[in-house]
């Protein structure tokens, strides 16, 4: 395990690169619906940007993106959860993004702290978590940690059931070459990677893309959490995982957590790569509202027929 002191802050390697960073990041939000808010909030670790989106009443949703992600990710579960829940995604503060972060957090216990002087600032003392990927190992953090807040979490193709295989950091360098292909040809690669990002939109890609060349972290791998942890967690969670993952194998990431977790409901999506969110859309917004609905949303959420996605 990396000694903290030799931890730095996540940066880009220079000022334009910084700024052009940004402005793909600002042009990737506007497949958000409207109108949307940005906020910043004040934590001991920096400051964070959130994006909000949604009515003024109902159990927030709060989003967390995956690893050198942002929230622009998220575009397309914005405006199904919504509908009837105020929507909250969050830059990851040590991800590039719009968040600054001011001091390094060493472990799982610092990144639930910062979560929850995260929620704190935004005055949500209930919310329904959804992490995907990394942002699904800081879901889970939260959960072992700091559960007070937490109504549900929703875990998209989670990083801590297992641990980080080398195929995974394989396939993330062979999808940035496929980047390069002539764009005819990334469905291929995108069906033969399981990597749905390499057929998004141009303007998805840019800030994914210039952070991959610019940004420089020395953050280590979402850890595997040991069995007690696991078995720690009572917050109700909904486990959902790819069949074609890069990150796990879904059939044993399954079992470890029906295993260990005491309330969960496990289901692997056949055929689906590790970016769930992106490459079945219906089916992750189908299944948050359906296992919010039953996770304790208050009075003021109306009710929502079965299968809305």
């Amino acid at each position: 395990m990396p000694n903290p002191r030799q931890q730095r802050i996540g940066r880009f390697t220079n000022d334009r690169a910084k700024e052009r960073f940004l402005q793909a990041y600002d042009v990737a939000m506007r497949a958000w619906p409207q109108p949307r808010r940005e906020l910043d909030v004040q934590t001991q670790f920096g400051t964070t940007h959130v994006h909000r989106y949604g009515p003024g009443q109902g159990t927030p949703i709060v989003l967390l993106h995956g690893a050198t992600g942002n929230s622009s990710n998220w575009y397309p579960q914005v405006a199904v959860l919504g509908e009837h829940h105020p929507v909250y995604a969050v830059d990851t503060i040590d991800d590039p993004g719009r968040s600054v972060q001011q001091r390094v957090m060493t472990g799982a216990a610092d990144n639930a702290v910062w979560l929850d002087e995260v929620l704190a600032a935004l005055q949500l003392d209930t919310v329904h978590l959804v992490g995907m990927s990394y942002g699904g190992w800081l879901a889970l953090a939260q959960a072992v940690h700091r559960p007070a807040r937490l109504a549900s979490i929703t875990l998209l193709d989670p990083g801590g059931l297992e641990k980080v295989p080398i195929k995974f950091y394989v396939n993330i360098i062979v999808g940035a070459f496929a980047t390069l292909a002539p764009r005819r040809t990334r469905p291929w690669f995108a069906h033969r990677l399981a990597n749905h990002a390499l057929i998004e939109s141009a303007e998805q890609l840019a800030p994914v893309m210039l952070a991959a060349r610019t940004w420089r972290t020395n953050r280590p791998p979402a850890r595997r959490f040991d069995d007690d942890e696991l078995r720690s967690i009572r917050t109700p969670v909904q486990l959902l995982l790819a069949g074609r993952s890069s990150l796990l194998h879904p059939e044993q990431a399954m079992s470890r957590a029906q295993e260990l977790i005491p309330a969960v409901q496990a289901e692997i999506v056949p055929g689906a790569g590790h970016g769930l969110s992106l490459e079945r859309p219906a089916l992750v917004n189908q299944r948050i509202l359906e296992f919010v609905d039953t996770c304790g949303s208050n009075d003021s959420d109306p009710p929502r027929p079965t299968g809305q996605g």
